[in-house]
């Protein structure tokens, strides 16, 4: 039983560059929820306007981590039903790992927040969206160094 995403190098690559277009959203409306894009200039170059509406940076964020959610899935129950049995996870991917828990358990505390009847302390807030950033930042570190230093996600188990 081969997944589509393992059948052919095409669903892999797909995957992948979806995943990449997918984090660079994320990362970009994600910045814009810190009102940067209209206090830098950014929102004046031509094409990048509607990034100083707060709301529709917000929602675009919002609809890319419920399709981050659904991507990550779709990974997980795919390489447990038929990954394992021909690949295994690096230490890089461990790390990534462990560094996307940060950033999704952050981000639905940080969901959670934005309801009406859902109230935090002050300074738990501040932590959820420091450790958000930070989670995210520590991620987008971390997949260049591993990027730069060629670390795959999986190794053969016959390698």
């Amino acid at each position: 039983m081969t997944s589509m995403a393992q059948a052919s190098g095409v669903g892999t690559k797909w995957l992948k560059r979806f995943y990449v277009f997918l984090f660079a959203v994320m990362a970009f409306t994600g910045f814009g929820q810190m009102p940067i894009f209209k206090r830098y200039y950014i929102s004046d170059i031509p094409g990048l306007g509607w990034s100083a509406d707060f709301y529709k940076t917000h929602y675009i964020h919002y609809l890319g981590g419920a399709v981050l959610l659904g991507l990550l899935a779709y990974l997980i129950v795919d390489y447990l039903l038929t990954g394992r049995r021909r690949y295994c996870l690096t230490a890089s991917a461990w790390a990534r790992i462990v560094l996307l828990g940060g950033i999704v358990i952050t981000g639905i505390f940080r969901v959670l927040k934005n309801l009406p009847d859902v109230v935090f302390s002050p300074g738990f807030t501040m932590l959820i969206d420091i450790a958000h950033l930070g989670f995210m930042m520590a991620y987008l570190l971390a997949g260049l160094i591993f990027l730069i230093f060629k670390s795959r996600w999986t190794t053969g188990l016959d390698d």
